[in-house]
């Protein structure tokens, strides 16, 4: 079983469709092995979101997500990091395809409703950033 980490953002949170989102993700076959609803600092996810810094979006998006409560997940099944990144759908939600999450809650590029691990080393970074070994169950 490969683990994969997530992020249902604040955009998806405000609007309240976080059980939506979620039973995607059940129904797609994803068990939860972690899960907790948390407000980032901008700081927190300036140091989450440090491989994007030299980008021009990096500001923005860390003050995005500092600007509600998102929900962060841990999720567990054989292929899950390019499973959930199909399930997630492109990055801008107007190209991503139809049943994904982003095409379906996502509302623009920088409002795409959830995140997702792109590697198995972003995952193993990712994960150990939000989760202690003692919650995932």
């Amino acid at each position: 079983m490969e683990k994969t980490f997530a992020i249902i953002k604040p955009d998806a949170v405000e609007r309240n469709i976080v059980g939506k989102i979620l039973t995607k993700i059940e129904s797609a076959g994803f068990t939860i092995v972690a899960m907790k609803r948390i407000r980032l600092t901008r700081e927190q996810a300036m140091g989450f979101y440090y491989v994007h810094k030299e980008r021009p979006f990096y500001a923005d998006l860390c003050s995005y997500m500092a600007r509600g409560p998102v929900v962060v997940l841990a999720l567990e099944k054989e292929n899950a990091i390019a499973d959930w990144r199909a399930l997630m759908g492109a990055t801008n939600p107007a190209n991503a395809d139809e049943g994904t999450i982003r095409k379906e809650f996502g509302v623009s590029l920088e409002e795409n409703s959830v995140h997702g691990s792109d590697s198995p080393e972003s995952a193993l970074y990712e994960i150990p950033y939000f989760f202690s070994s003692l919650e995932l169950v």
